[in-house]
């Protein structure tokens, strides 16, 4: 049983002793810290909730719920919504935040509490210390019978949802239609069985090949969208002669896409095409984290706007966003955040920006994709001992490269011309990721090689 305690959230595996999995005492622990926490900031005492589809949401929704009306807090609660609903949602409920009860891409033993301040935006580092805080001192006090929050059913933000993306000026709704895409998909039997099939049906799409749409947390495959596991939506595509397949996570905050010829996009162009779409038709800048590839700082600087990397994590992405007024921005991992609607990752604002830009590309989508820089990322890893000086082994590697362009703001990231290296440590084992990334995959796992033998000689030497 695991359960990790982080700055934007609570997530672990359902079950085992309290402390040692997400427990209902944790569950309710957490709750009572963060909603006393999202109350004394704000002076509000209304919280929104949403779940995706897994098996044990109702479970988790139902001690969320209580709990936050026991703190004498109004609960507006969405149900079966999505991660960008519930951001949508806090702001325009003039909420003091959101609680989206999923575990994102883990499988389905897992869930989670992620945690949102009152703009519908991830609780950033400050805040979630001290969220963490209180719940390790039980700073909190319920309220008597008298003064007991309410819970209100709220299921009207799936379609307004789909308006404010409707809405967006960017999103042509008359080319899609005019377009008259095939489309598959695959929503991993959670809540994009229900939002996207709903999008693209607003969207103007007659065809569309539902694959694994019954939202009920009985997930087919390994959740996370990647092409070792999408192969039954890229036979989807192929066998039913669609245009484009479309994948999204549980919580449908994740994006990427099969060509119709039932090859891989590759989620990390998911960002790039989008960003291609929105800099031909709006000036500005764009963002995304050290480890995403290249390509779409090749688009941006086309397009002659900049470029800037933030560390990794959405809130550290969302922060440099704001920093450099970017009008695009995201993640590597097919995570999509345009501000133009709210500060967040968003699968359906990509479905739809995605579909205009293809739709007046007027190519296929595998053309589409050989349009833009070709990149290969490598990811490796590097186990150390527990007592290992990650921080000064960092800085011996920063020291045998400090001609070359680098950054340390998450890490050590290194350029090597159009090629480059990640390295970071992580937050809860004693390993060093590394990500590399170059013009074919045997230049970035050659790169990444080159990296891990300067480490062992490092270590050998001390």
């Amino acid at each position: 049983m695991t359960l990790i305690k982080s700055i934007s959230g609570i997530r672990g595996t359902i079950g085992g002793a309290a402390g040692n999995g997400l427990t209902p005492l944790d569950i309710v622990k957490f709750t009572s810290a963060y909603g006393s926490w999202a109350v004394k900031r704000t002076g509000i005492k209304k919280i929104v909730v949403g779940r995706d589809a897994r098996i044990s949401g109702s479970m988790v929704n139902n001690l969320v719920i209580g709990t936050l009306q026991g703190l004498g807090i109004d609960v507006i609660d969405l149900g079966l919504s999505t991660t960008p609903t519930v951001e949508v949602a806090v702001p325009d409920e003039q909420a003091a935040g959101g609680i989206i009860l999923t575990a994102s891409h883990n499988p389905k033993q897992w869930n989670a509490l992620k945690l949102l301040n009152e703009n519908g935006e991830f609780i950033n580092d400050t805040d979630g210390k001290e969220v963490l805080d209180i719940a390790e001192r039980s700073d909190f006090i319920y309220a008597d019978v008298n003064d007991l929050g309410k819970h209100i059913h709220d299921d009207s933000y799936l379609q307004k949802h789909i308006d404010k993306v409707l809405a967006l000026p960017l999103v042509d709704v008359e080319a899609i239609k005019k377009a008259d895409f095939k489309i598959a998909i695959d929503c991993v039997n959670s809540t994009g069985g229900i939002f996207v099939p709903a999008l693209l049906k607003a969207l103007g799409v007659q065809t569309v090949h539902e694959l694994y749409c019954e939202p009920d947390g009985h997930f087919p495959h390994n959740p996370e969208p990647l092409p070792e596991n999408l192969v039954a939506l890229s036979k989807e595509v192929l066998k039913t002669k669609s245009d484009i397949g479309i994948a999204v996570d549980p919580d449908v905050d994740r994006l990427c896409f099969v060509c119709e010829d039932g090859s891989m996009f590759g989620e990390e162009y998911t960002l790039v095409a989008v960003a291609d779409y929105v800099l031909s038709n709006t000036k500005g800048n764009t963002v995304s984290n050290l480890s995403s590839t290249r390509a779409l700082r090749d688009v941006t600087e086309k397009q002659g706007a900049e470029y800037h990397a933030a560390a990794v994590g959405e809130v550290n992405v969302v922060n440099k966003m704001k920093e450099v007024n970017a009008i695009i921005g995201g993640e590597g991992n097919g995570g999509v955040i345009y501000p133009e609607l709210h500060y967040g990752r968003d699968a359906l604002v990509g479905i739809a920006l995605f579909l205009t830009h293809l739709a007046k590309f007027g190519k296929s989508v595998s053309v589409l994709r050989g349009s833009y820089p070709n990149y290969f990322i490598s990811k490796n890893k590097i186990t150390l001992t527990p007592e290992m000086d990650i921080d000064g082994l960092l800085a011996k590697v920063k020291d045998k490269y400090q001609k070359q362009p680098h950054s340390t703001i998450d890490g050590l990231k290194i350029e090597f011309d159009k090629e480059w290296v990640h390295l970071r440590r992580s937050n809860t084992e004693p390993i060093i990721r590394i990500y590399s990334e170059g013009n074919s995959e045997t230049i970035a796992d050659n790169l990444a090689n080159k990296i891990i033998t300067d480490i062992k000689e490092i270590l050998q030497l001390n």
